[in-house]
């Protein structure tokens, strides 16, 4: 089977191909030939996440999913939540601003509480006679942010963020250990359990 999976962002890719493995074959945009940068205009992730799938669905008309995650930090009121990748400010994703602004914002802070929420928007296109399919998934990771980056692997504010029950942070475990515990591998493995008993 193939799908495509709304993202350019190569880390993303990977991380999801490596997950996926052999079970479908996952696109990206380039892949497809989608080079605009869809807009995220949703006030959730789950709107966020819809918004990027329909997009590639009626420009495509391919089967898609896309995910949108978001940290939420217990002490900031749920924030950066759905401003995650742009916490810092500006129009790029700059990930060390935005780790500097979150290590600034808890400075002094005992309550370092936090969590990694992803939610998938799926579309599949429909069979001959069926309604199109829509289905939200979401995977969610408690942890903790710690006072300063540790770890060289991962990418965003995997070196600040360590996951309940582990010693190191997401940049310190590594890729291995991260797909299997991480958010988005907990709302792929609910996608992909879904795919598997509807294909």
């Amino acid at each position: 089977m193939k799908i495509v999976f709304a993202t350019n962002n190569e880390h993303k890719l990977s991380e999801i191909r490596s997950i996926l493995a052999d079970s479908m074959e996952v696109l990206s945009l380039a892949d497809i030939g989608c080079h605009v940068d869809i807009p995220e205009t949703g006030n959730t992730l789950e709107e966020n996440a819809l918004q990027k799938a329909q997009y590639v669905y009626d420009h495509y008309h391919l089967s898609v999913f896309a995910d949108d995650t978001g940290l939420e930090v217990n002490a900031l009121g749920g924030a950066p939540g759905v401003h995650t990748a742009r916490y810092a400010g500006g129009e790029g994703h700059d990930s060390e601003a935005n780790t500097r602004k979150l290590l600034r914002e808890l400075s002094g802070v005992a309550d370092r509480k936090a969590r990694f929420r992803t939610a998938i928007a799926l579309l599949l296109l429909p069979q001959e006679g069926e309604q199109p399919v829509q289905k939200l998934f979401e995977g969610v990771v408690e942890g903790e942010i710690t006072t300063e980056k540790r770890g060289e692997k991962g990418f965003g504010y995997d070196p600040v963020f360590k996951p309940e029950g582990y010693d190191g942070t997401f940049a310190e475990l590594g890729v291995d250990v991260k797909n299997h515990i991480s958010h988005r591998a907990r709302a792929v493995k609910k996608l992909c359990e879904y795919l598997k008993r509807n294909q």
